[in-house]
């Protein structure tokens, strides 16, 4: 597994580094998915430590978890404890989409714009309704199951996902967490 470990304006040693890739191969060995890459990054927020870890999984899955503590071992360690956790609570279902997917998760490219916000004083509406994009960049689009893909936001921690339904040509779909706690799904293939 590859490893990125770094820190925003703060120096990685290379005892963090060994602590680090020894915690996270701990936690994935228990687990199938087979990692392919791993990226940490620690940074200092106030008077604390912040750690944010990501995994890729082989089967196109990611883990994304992140913690805040007054010493940077510590927030490493529950950064992994809480990816042991999410871990833990998807094993079966990593293990049952596993088995059926002999082939990684197919990605296909797609643009992804950020919009400013523009700041209205009054209710009229503005002169000019073209938005102004701040960042332009490609994203990409999974090829999963709805299963999957809930599994896939929940791990990520993302309020939504949008992917390509493997079990409908390619058609586009969203699903994502409601307001009352329950994930709403969107197929505008079956619109009727």
């Amino acid at each position: 597994m590859r490893y990125q470990i770094s820190g925003k304006q703060i120096d990685i040693g290379e005892a963090l580094r060994a602590h680090v890739q020894t915690e996270i191969d701990e936690v994935v060995a228990k687990y199938p998915g087979r990692p392919t890459d791993s990226l940490v990054v620690f940074s200092k927020d106030g008077p604390a430590f912040a750690c944010e870890t990501v995994i890729h999984l082989s089967t196109g899955l990611t883990v994304q978890a992140s913690a805040k503590e007054h010493d940077i071992y510590a927030a490493c360690d529950a950064a992994v404890a809480k990816m042991e956790k999410q871990l833990r609570r998807y094993k079966r279902r990593l293990k049952d989409h596993h088995k059926e997917r002999s082939q990684p998760v197919e990605l296909s490219g797609a643009a992804s714009y950020i919009l400013a916000a523009t700041e209205q004083t009054d209710d009229s509406e503005p002169d000019d309704l073209t938005p102004v994009i701040v960042a332009e960049m490609e994203t990409r689009i999974p090829s999963l199951s709805v299963g999957e893909a809930v599994m896939q936001m929940e791990l990520a921690g993302a309020p939504v996902l949008v992917f390509r339904n493997e079990k409908q040509a390619g058609g586009v779909n969203v699903v994502y967490r409601r307001d009352d706690g329950n994930i709403g799904w969107i197929d505008p293939n079956s619109a009727g």
